[in-house]
C-alpha cells in the first residue's frame, strides 16, 4: 500500500478528539488530541499521542501527569482553541475557565468527563511521542451518559487549522 492510499484510508475513519492538558512549574500547556487509546483494562492504562510540533509536548516532557479531556460533539470551540491555537503565542487558559487538578494539572471545567493519568512511560512514535498514563483519578458524570452523549469526532474537526502546522 502507498503512503497515499494509507492517509486516504486513515482520513475516513471517525475516531473521539479530546484536549490533553499539562503543566510543568509554572508552565501550563494544552492541545487538541486525535491519536489516543486505552492500553491496558488491569492497570488502566491510556495512550495519548503529542505531536512534536507543538508547545504541549515541550511541557509534557517535564509532566509527571496528563488529564485527558473528552470533548462533546458541541464543544467546537473548546477543539477550536486548543487545536488551531498555540501556546508559543497565547495562553489558551486565560481564554477559558480550569481549576488546578492533581500535581497543577489543569482541568477544563468545561470538559467535566476527563481523567487523570501519571506518565508511566513515553515513546517515540515518528513524528509523536506517546505517552502511556495510569490513571489516577477519573470523572464519567452519569447524566451526559445517560442523556445520550456524543463525543465530538475527527470528522466534525477536520477543518480546524492547526496552531502549529505538522
Amino acid at each position: 500500500m502507498s503512503r497515499a492510499e494509507f492517509h486516504a484510508l486513515t482520513a475516513v475513519i471517525d475516531y473521539p478528539m479530546f484536549v490533553v492538558t499539562c503543566a510543568a512549574g509554572s508552565e501550563r500547556a494544552g492541545c487538541l488530541v486525535g491519536f489516543a487509546t486505552q492500553c491496558s483494562i488491569d492497570p488502566p492504562r491510556y495512550l495519548v499521542c503529542l505531536s512534536h510540533a507543538n508547545r504541549t509536548e515541550d511541557v509534557a516532557k517535564r509532566a509527571d501527569v496528563l488529564a485527558v479531556h473528552l470533548l462533546s460533539a458541541d464543544q467546537q470551540d473548546v477543539a477550536e482553541l486548543f487545536g488551531s491555537q498555540t501556546g508559543d503565542e497565547i495562553d489558551k487558559f486565560e481564554r477559558c475557565e480550569w481549576e488546578p487538578g492533581p500535581l497543577g494539572v489543569p482541568l477544563l471545567t468545561a470538559c467535566p468527563s476527563r481523567f487523570v493519568g501519571r506518565v508511566f512511560d513515553r515513546h517515540a512514535f515518528g513524528d509523536h511521542t506517546g505517552y502511556v498514563l495510569d490513571v489516577v483519578d477519573a470523572a464519567a458524570p452519569d447524566a451526559r451518559y445517560g442523556d445520550g452523549f456524543r463525543p465530538l469526532t475527527f470528522q466534525q474537526v477536520r477543518h480546524v487549522e492547526p496552531g502549529h502546522p505538522a
